[in-house]
């Protein structure tokens, strides 16, 4: 799903479980690579993760107010509330450990 600014608030405040927020833009080489990686994080998890992305280009004042200063960022939320942060292109073992993080909290 893709979020905007007027769809940000309350998509987080209605996503029961853990949400990952892909802040990325089409022109990022490293957002490019790890978008497999979430789309195959979420889908192993047989529901118990979603996904939505949010371009920072067509929404700077939303990357604003989150403090995204690089992409790939990704925001891990849990019933609506941020619990963790991944900067950058990591492996998957490490975005592994992250969501099991989340998971278990």
């Amino acid at each position: 799903m893709t979020l905007t600014e007027t769809s940000f608030d309350e998509t987080l405040a209605t996503t029961e479980g853990v949400l990952l927020v892909d802040f990325w833009a089409p022109w990022c080489g490293p957002c490019r690579a790890v978008a497999p990686v979430l789309d195959s994080l979420v889908a192993d998890s047989a529901g118990a993760v979603k996904l939505a992305k949010v371009n920072v280009d067509a929404e700077p004042v939303l990357a604003g107010r989150h403090e995204i200063r690089s992409i790939p960022t990704i925001l891990v939320v849990k019933d609506g509330r941020v619990v963790d942060r991944v900067v950058g292109a990591v492996p998957r073992a490490a975005l592994e450990a992250v969501v099991r993080k989340a998971l278990a909290a």
